[in-house]
Parts: C-alpha cells; structure tokens; sequence
C-alpha cells in the first residue's frame, strides 16, 4: 500500500488535499494522471451502462437538496447512524462496532477509557440562505440514490419509458465518517456510479441475478481485475437493510484486507412508496397504478481506482509496471524525439504528437535518455511509447515499443492511429 500512496505522489496520480496548509485529514485530490484514469473509468461506465443500453437513462441532480428528502427517506432518523465512542484520554473516536470496547485505545493504550457509545448521524449539515439557523438547514447528500427516486416521475414523463428500465448517476456523495482511511477507500467525500433498475416485484429474483453477472463482467472485463481477487458476501437477514430482501457486498482482496468494492441491493418499493403518496407508475395495457420495486447496483468511482491500481501494479527486476488495460491507461502513447538537441527529429515527433493527441491522451516526453524515459512511462501505465530517430526521416517509420513485452517494431507513421485506435 505505502508502494502505491508513493506512487501515486511521486508520478501525479493523487495528492494530499490542502497539502501547502498542513493538509485536511483524509482529503485527496486527483492529478494529472489520476483524472484521467478517474474520468476513463467514469466514462467507460456511462457508455457501458447508459449508452449501450436503450433502458437505462442517466441523470446529473443537485447536491444539496429539500431537507424533507432526507425525511422521507430515514437518513435523518436513528437508521443513517453510527454509534461512536470518545477516549477519555487522548480524544481519539472510533466506531463502537470496529473497535474492542473492553481493550486499550488504539492511540494512546489506555485500558478502560472509552465513553458511553452515542449515536452520529452520518450526514453533512449546512445552511441555505444568510442566516444560520433552524428553519435554514440543509444537508448535502450522503447517496446518489435519493435524487433518483424524487425524480422518477420526471424522467417517465419525459422519457416514456416503461418497466423495466433504470435510472443512472455519477456525482459526488458525503458521509461524516467517524474513522475514514486506507488512502482513498474511505473518504468523507467520494464518488458513486449508481443505477435505481425499476421493476415489477414478481421480476426482482431473474433482474437481481441479471445485475450481479453485469457487475462481475465489469470488474473482469472493463476493469481488468482478477476474478480470483473478487468475492461476494451475501449479507445476513439482520444485518441488511428493514426493507431488503437480499443484499451482497462485491469485495475485492485490498492490500490492507478483504474489502467492499461495490454493493447490490432489492430495495423493494420502500423509496418510491415514501416519496410518492400515490402511486406513480400506471401499466398502459392494464391501466392498474403501483409502486415499481428497485434494484440497485453501486460502484465506488474512487474504490475502483484504487482497486485498478493495485490490481495492475507490478515490480520487475529492473522497473516498476503499471500494466493498465489500454482503455483505462491515463495516457495511450509517449512521443520522443531520440535526441531532444537534434532540431529535425523534435519537429519530426511534434508533428506526431500533435496529430495524435486530437484523438488521444499522448504524452510527449524528451528528457533524459531513451531508457529511463520508457521506465518513466511504464510507471504511469503508458501502454505505448513511439521513438523518432534518424532514419524516421528518411523512411516515415517511427519506432513502436510495447509497454508489457518491451518489445519494438518499425511502423509507418500513417499507421500509428489505426494501432491505438
């Protein structure tokens, strides 16, 4: 793990939030390199589950919403809480669920010293307007989900849609976490990819099954991650959700331990029931009205980019590889000029670099010498790296080295958009 966090510094994949002020604890912010794995796998997501599907629609809503959302939905009563407890010496809180409340704190090795567990609402609270207070209350948004549900009605009016059919989301949530870490696995800020998968409850059985092999598949197949690393954990009766029949949690083999990935929930008709009085979904052929039932499957954007860099980070005897799938590498291809003092060979590779990078990330590298500019790439995941030399001049091929074999060939130029693409 310090491997990675290392890593991802040294080379401008995530950096500590506020770092110049001291830093805020467990506040990360992505770089150059870190967005643009961060937005590939985002958008690998929406053209998997929105635009190649006809049944799916996505959604973009506020952060901040109608503090009777939050009502309706329970997170403001006792069920969206934690029960915390303090030490009494050196103030360190934890979960009283995580924690031994019969042993020494952690921090300080104090035996006996925790308070009384009390309850912590998860939720971030903040004030819409001048004043600050009770009437002007506001919380920003612990899920994606809710939004969804409150604007089911918008989204089938305006779309037509009829059962099945799903809604989709990618944006930001915030949670109060009492004890966050682990890099960017816990945050107080994060990120979800979230789909509400509307059905009729005599369906929910064969649409559940549907929606646990779609997430497999992309763990596998999108984002490169062995299945052997994967594992699903069904959750027990009392420990899910009032309203949920079944409920898994997709863990994948972290370098810190077993962890939960993403989750897949039947939520039942219980949001659409709390927000709409009356039921909001007509059947067109039977003209009878109901509450459809939800199916809900959640990736972790943030959870995923960490499950990618571990997954694909690799030491070998004379370099560090991350061997990235070519779809999520932040850069698709490295140009060098040989020689960067050899005026010719640089307006050679500008022109390619800037022909290529109208399609792709191409990154343009011509410091150092040519061994330690590939090494510099195979550590940021770069798939290929694409050498002019002298005889680019003569011939219009340019060298082709793949970043796994280490490999070369000669390729024309022309030829070079047609190999990444």
């Amino acid at each position: 793990m310090e491997k990675i966090v290392s890593l991802c510094k040294r080379r401008g994949f995530i950096f500590p939030g506020s770092e110049i002020y001291g830093g805020l604890a467990n506040s990360w912010d992505y770089g150059p390199l870190g967005v643009e794995i961060k937005n590939n796998i985002k958008n690998l997501w929406w053209k998997k589950f929105v635009q190649s599907r006809n049944d799916i629609v996505g959604i973009d809503a506020a952060l901040i919403m109608n503090p009777k959302v939050w009502e309706a939905s329970g997170h403001l009563s006792v069920g969206f809480a934690d029960f915390l407890v303090e030490c009494k010496k050196c103030h360190s809180r934890y979960r009283a669920d995580q924690i031994d409340l019969k042993a020494a704190c952690e921090n300080c090795e104090t035996n006996n010293s925790f308070t009384e567990p009390h309850q912590f609402n998860l939720m971030f609270k903040t004030f819409i307007g001048l004043a600050e207070e009770k009437e002007n209350v506001a919380y920003f948004r612990p899920e994606t989900a809710q939004a969804m549900f409150v604007d089911f009605k918008s989204v089938l009016g305006t779309t037509r849609k009829k059962l099945p059919f799903g809604i989709a989301q990618i944006g930001k949530a915030f949670r109060n976490e009492i004890t966050p870490g682990n890099f960017i696995f816990r945050t107080r800020e994060f990120e979800q990819m979230e789909i509400e998968y509307f059905i009729r409850e005599s369906d929910w059985g064969n649409s559940f099954e549907n929606w646990r092999k779609e997430m497999h598949s992309w763990m596998e197949n999108d984002l490169g991650l062995d299945k052997k690393h994967v594992h699903e954990l069904e959750i027990p009766e009392n420990e899910r959700a009032h309203y949920s029949k079944q409920t898994i949690d997709l863990e994948y083999d972290f370098p810190f331990g077993r962890k939960e990935l993403y989750g897949l929930a039947y939520r039942g008709d219980f949001d659409l029931r709390n927000h709409f009085k009356e039921a909001p979904y007509k059947d067109l052929e039977t003209n009878d009205k109901f509450w459809p039932h939800v199916i809900e499957p959640t990736w972790g954007v943030d959870r995923s980019v960490l499950a990618v860099l571990t997954e694909h980070y690799s030491e070998e005897e004379d370099r560090i590889v991350l061997k990235l799938p070519f779809k999520l590498a932040p850069y698709k291809a490295a140009v060098f000029p040989l020689l960067a003092n050899k005026p010719k060979l640089v307006e050679k590779a500008k022109e390619i670099y800037d022909n290529l990078r109208k399609d792709f990330m191409v990154a343009w590298d011509d410091r150092g010498n040519i061994g330690k500019r590939y090494y510099s790439q195979d550590e940021i995941g770069t798939p290929f790296c694409i050498t002019v030399d002298f005889d680019s001049l003569e011939d219009d091929s340019v060298t082709i080295r793949d970043r796994d074999t280490a490999k070369q060939e000669r390729i024309k130029i022309r030829d070079l958009a047609s190999r990444l693409r």
